[in-house]
């Protein structure tokens, strides 16, 4: 039987935890602090349950199915299983978070010294995506890619801007604004539940899973154990890196005031603390941040197409990237437009999945119990998507008094009123 080393079982945490940072992850914290002021680690309380809690349950979730969403959401029945599954890896993947990290990598990191042309952006992307694909086209050494070096090289650079914040204040504390004066702990769920961790970690589940087969390690109960180590490691780096951001966004109101976005306080806050060498550091922290976890998706995306279609790995990591080189060219605005309302739509059936998993042992027909439950999230799921459209003011008026509606959480309650009656008839017909 083979173990992982010491050494091993570390690396597979830190390209866990790495997998996870992209830029989103390091530009939204700040905002967020920001606007909560005095509240902020009410705040924070709220976004580490879902931005944390979420992605880490995904991981040890799926360390039970080989790392297969399909396997995982197998009670909802082949067809809406198989419908789940290709969503989640085309949105998390080529449709829309693979360009993502090339678009925003250029924009924070790269357009204040080339501009924002369409001739910069391709060039760069061309360059962004060659990377990506020379990691990619080797699974079996994605280890030692990332694990070993990439994502080590991530974290020493997050760990310098998590020590600076504390030790180099920017100001004052401002005062809480919008709904953080007097829900913070329920924006703050929201505010980490919206950064789509959680359907990253679905996809992320099967190249762990492969990370640990490529050390020789083929006994379920030790891959399980691996998986569910790899992804407490990535939560304790992810909560560090976290709370240092909120501290760094908290005082940030005097160098950046009524920041628009994460990437502003960022900027200021980077040449506040080290000068011009400030901005090459955020660069160089934007760009390794974005690069794992652009390969981290392609990988996992060609994994699950080539299982799906026989169509060879390295013919669809080339095929991908391809796509996802021409999607990044159409910009982060038109990128954002099409996928949010998906990802609205989706992001509720998969917590349902996720979380229930957890319990079929309990059930005497699992999918007697998950399906509804699942079905009805979705129903609310595709609400939440159109709110986010031109066609909301087309929905009725009753969507606008649910419960929760405000915080984008009013599948939450019809959810779980369908899954107690699920429970009662589940137990009473045995």
């Amino acid at each position: 039987m083979t173990n992982l080393r010491t050494k091993d079982i570390i690396a597979l945490g830190f390209m866990t935890f790495a997998l996870f940072i992209g830029a989103g992850n390091i530009i939204f914290p700040p905002i967020v602090a920001q606007q909560a002021g005095e509240h902020v680690w009410l705040a924070a309380l709220g976004f580490l349950i879902t931005a944390v809690g979420l992605p880490v349950l995904t991981i040890m979730a799926l360390s039970k199915t080989e790392g297969s969403i399909a396997i995982l959401s197998s009670p909802l029945g082949k067809v809406a299983s198989l419908i789940l599954t290709v969503v989640c890896y085309l949105t998390v993947g080529p449709l829309f978070a693979t360009p993502r990290t090339a678009t925003v990598s250029y924009e924070i990191g790269f357009s204040p010294y080339f501009g924002n042309g369409n001739a910069a952006l391709f060039t760069y992307s061309v360059i962004y995506f060659a990377f990506v694909t020379a990691v990619s086209l080797y699974p079996n050494k994605l280890l030692d890619t990332v694990g070993h070096v990439l994502a080590p090289l991530k974290i020493f650079a997050l760990a310098i801007l998590g020590v600076a914040a504390f030790i180099i204040p920017t100001g004052s504390i401002s005062p809480a604004i919008n709904n953080y004066v007097a829900s913070p702990v329920s924006e703050g769920i929201v505010s980490g539940y919206l950064t789509m961790d959680t359907l990253g970690a679905l996809v992320f589940g099967i190249v762990i899973i492969h990370a640990i087969h490529s050390r020789g390690v083929t006994d379920k109960k030790l891959v399980t154990r691996y998986a569910i180590i790899a992804s407490l490691i990535s939560g304790v780096g992810l909560t560090l890196v976290y709370l240092s951001l909120f501290k760094l966004g908290l005082g940030s109101h005097d160098v950046a005031p009524n920041a628009a976005n994460g990437a502003v306080i960022l900027h200021a806050y980077v040449q506040h603390a080290f000068g011009d060498l400030g901005s090459l550091f955020l660069t160089a922290l934007i760009f390794i941040a974005c690069m794992v976890t652009s390969i981290g998706l392609t990988c996992a995306c060609a994994e699950y197409f080539s299982e799906l279609t026989k169509i060879p790995y390295k013919i669809l990591v080339l095929i991908l990237v391809l796509f996802s080189l021409v999607m990044s060219n159409l910009g982060l605005t038109k990128l954002i437009a099409f996928s949010v309302p998906v990802l609205s739509a989706i992001y509720p059936p998969a917590i349902v999945v996720i979380l229930l998993s957890f319990f079929w042992k309990k059930f005497n027909r699992p999918s007697a119990v998950i399906a509804p439950v699942t079905a009805i999230s979705f129903l609310f799921g595709i609400i939440e998507g159109i709110k986010v459209t031109s066609f909301k003011n087309y929905l009725p008026e009753i969507v606008q008094t649910l419960p929760l509606n405000e915080q984008n959480l009013a599948w939450l309650i019809p959810s779980l009123i369908v899954l107690i009656i699920c429970v009662v008839i589940d137990k009473v017909k045995k």
